[in-house]
């Protein structure tokens, strides 16, 4: 069960900007859905269904990452993570 904060985003408010921020990559490089869809080895339908609704397989995101030369970014997904209580900090210290 998800739990929200007065103004946190819902997930799938969260994976269409994730979304449309490929999108805008993709049309600034100057890459067709088709070409992109081809060059990350995804299935076009799939690339459109992410554009339009944020939907898509982490593998298909990843794919779309390397292709469009992002996969540092996608890499470094939670890599700063902040501590968010006292017994995660000491949780942490342990590994």
């Amino acid at each position: 069960m998800y739990r929200y904060h007065f103004k946190q985003r819902t997930p799938g408010e969260i994976d269409q900007s994730i979304a449309e921020r490929l999108r805008d990559i993709r049309k600034r490089r100057g890459l067709s859905q088709a070409r992109l869809s081809e060059k990350a080895d995804v299935s076009l339908g799939s690339l459109k269904r992410f554009e339009q609704t944020g939907q898509i397989s982490l593998l298909s995101l990843t794919k779309i990452a390397i292709a469009l030369e992002l996969s540092e970014e996608l890499e470094a997904l939670f890599e700063n993570a902040p501590f968010l209580t006292i017994r995660e900090v000491i949780n942490g210290s342990d590994q």
